[in-house]
């Protein structure tokens, strides 16, 4: 039996992660550390918490002395790095935090790896490093040796801790990977994230706020089909590399907007233009060539079928969206689109 510990396994992704993994490697103990911060969510590992295999520590990463505890107690084999802060315009807003967790917190996890004995450490990153890309050269795609070229604070601070990792693996001999994702989106994304608000929107037949004229394009991938990837590059990655993970689902924002309007049948009259991001990137566009060659991954999920699963997941899944659409992200909402 191996232990692996999943930082920010309360999120997003990092939950999607913890069930994987619970599913996929029963030989297998998780231990997820998470501080809980506006984005985590205790409720969502509710299923998680019930099975013996799994432990929880509300824990920061940037807590070297807390982080060494965990350490100390569980003796994890591996490391996945999911902790950070995510959200774009968040960023904007107020980049300190996204500075301290992203790239600080990610050192502190490196040197607790280093310290018991060279964990093996796998740091999950964006294709947001990589800047954007023209609309009108839909040949251009981001790989592995694209240079980094960030746009906003949250992915230069994931760029400076994609830097750091190479550092600790060339200077330390870190037994490191890193994999660059395009954008996320399936069950129990924050409803801050693109695709949940929207559904979350249309269900209450509210505005659906779209950045400029919604031309804008990202790849998508399902996030089911991201853990997959990460679990491969995890046991069977070579030490050292970058490997890009991209969906091959190219869409731009109004598309996914009037999608959601019909799978909900609601009005494309709710889609509302509001004043675009500063320095909003165009278009992402990934190469998973090289994962694809190495470990034999593709992504199975076409999105078409995954906005259907992940609309009848939000359906069936109200209560928990509907508790997180109160208090302080009432209030971020209000800041960021009202009065746009």
């Amino acid at each position: 039996m191996s232990t692996i510990l999943v930082t920010g396994g309360a999120g997003f992704i990092g939950a999607n992660f913890v069930y994987y993994l619970l599913e996929n490697h029963p030989e297998d103990r998780v231990v997820c550390v998470d501080s809980l911060t506006y984005a985590g969510n205790l409720s969502t590992l509710r299923a998680a918490l019930a099975d013996s295999r799994f432990a929880f520590y509300r824990q920061d990463i940037r807590d070297r002395a807390g982080i060494e505890a965990v350490f100390q107690k569980e003796k994890p084999d591996a490391v996945v790095n999911f902790a950070a802060e995510s959200h774009v315009d968040r960023s904007i807003d107020a980049p300190e935090i996204f500075l301290q967790t992203n790239i600080l917190g990610a050192q502190v996890m490196m040197d607790a790896c280093l310290a018991h004995g060279n964990v093996r450490f796998h740091q999950v990153s964006t294709d947001e490093v990589y800047g954007d890309l023209p609309l009108d050269r839909p040949d251009l795609l981001f790989r592995e040796d694209t240079p980094l070229h960030a746009s906003s604070p949250y992915s230069a601070s994931k760029a400076a801790a994609d830097l750091l990792v190479q550092a600790y693996c060339r200077t330390y001999g870190l037994a490191a990977t890193i994999s660059r994702c395009s954008n996320n989106y399936g069950p129990y994304q924050f409803p801050e994230k693109f695709i949940p608000l929207l559904i979350a929107n249309c269900l209450s037949d509210k505005p659906l706020p779209i950045y400029g004229k919604g031309l804008n394009v990202r790849d998508w991938l399902y996030v089911a089909d991201h853990c997959k990837a990460v679990d491969l590059i995890l046991r069977r990655g070579r030490i050292g590399q970058v490997y890009n993970i991209g969906g091959h689902n190219e869409m731009r924002n109004i598309d996914i907007a009037r999608l959601i309007c019909r799978a909900l049948d609601k009005p494309e009259s709710l889609i509302t233009y509001v004043t675009d991001r500063k320095g909003h990137d165009l278009r992402y566009a990934i190469d998973p060539e090289k994962i694809h060659t190495e470990l034999g991954w593709s992504p199975e999920t076409a999105f078409a079928d995954g906005i259907r699963r992940t609309v009848d997941w939000y359906l069936a899944n109200r209560p928990w969206w509907e508790e997180i659409l109160s208090g302080e992200y009432r209030d971020y909402y209000r800041k960021m689109y009202d009065d746009r």
